[in-house]
């Protein structure tokens, strides 16, 4: 249980991956099919975190802009490009990725869910999807099965990039600098963190269930 609880912990992932690695998850959860499972929200946050308490100085450029900021741009262009790719990936594929057969990386649930808060929400939901983890990952995809005008999708990409990666770090990053002895309470507040993420989704999952008793 301890083995799992460590290689699951946003500490233990940035430790081993470093910044980079960051960058290159948030890139995988925003638009490859496969990495809807990745934890986008608390490892931004986390690392946030961490960038308030020194742990990335070697992250500095020439000592002027500090590391939480080289996160958050590395962190925002990995967003975006993301959702570019998930979006081209959804153009080519089209409405085959609706009878693709699940396997252990894929479930059509998820696709038919983000079509579903991509009807209700239209072109917002590339902004929207951002803050409910799953959707996030198919939002650009189906997107692009629905052959939305590219640049649309392209600027309703960076607002929703621009706002999600600016309140996951730089939120993780002011509780960092503001709460006494901070490192002490990194679990509860990624824990927090996780819970928080999820309730847009929870939210979306009874509102689905109201709708659906409502129909029948």
């Amino acid at each position: 249980m301890n083995l799992i609880h460590d290689i699951l912990n946003p500490v233990t992932i940035i430790g081993a991956v470093g910044l980079v690695g960051v960058w290159l998850i948030v890139f995988a959860e925003s638009g490859l099919f496969f990495g809807f499972f990745l934890p986008g929200d608390s490892l931004l946050f986390t690392a946030g975190f961490l960038a308030s308490q020194n742990f990335f100085p070697s992250f500095s450029l020439w000592h002027i802009v500090p590391p939480v900021i080289v996160l958050f741009i590395g962190a925002l262009i990995a967003a975006i490009a993301g959702d570019n790719v998930g979006f081209l990936f959804g153009r080519k594929i089209g409405p085959a990725i609706f009878t693709k057969k699940d396997s252990l990386f894929f479930d059509k649930k998820y696709p038919v869910s983000a079509q579903k808060f991509y009807d209700r929400h239209g072109k917002k939901t590339i902004i929207f999807a951002r803050f409910v983890p799953i959707v996030r990952t198919f939002a650009p995809i189906i997107a692009g099965v629905g052959s939305m005008n590219y640049r649309t999708f392209f600027s309703y990409n960076i607002i929703g990039a621009v706002i999600w990666t600016a309140l996951t770090v730089f939120l993780g990053f002011f509780l960092g600098k503001t709460i006494p002895n901070a490192e002490n309470y990194i679990t509860p507040l990624v824990v927090f963190i996780i819970l928080v993420s999820f309730i847009p989704a929870v939210f979306h999952l009874v509102r689905e269930r109201h709708e659906r008793r409502e129909t029948n």
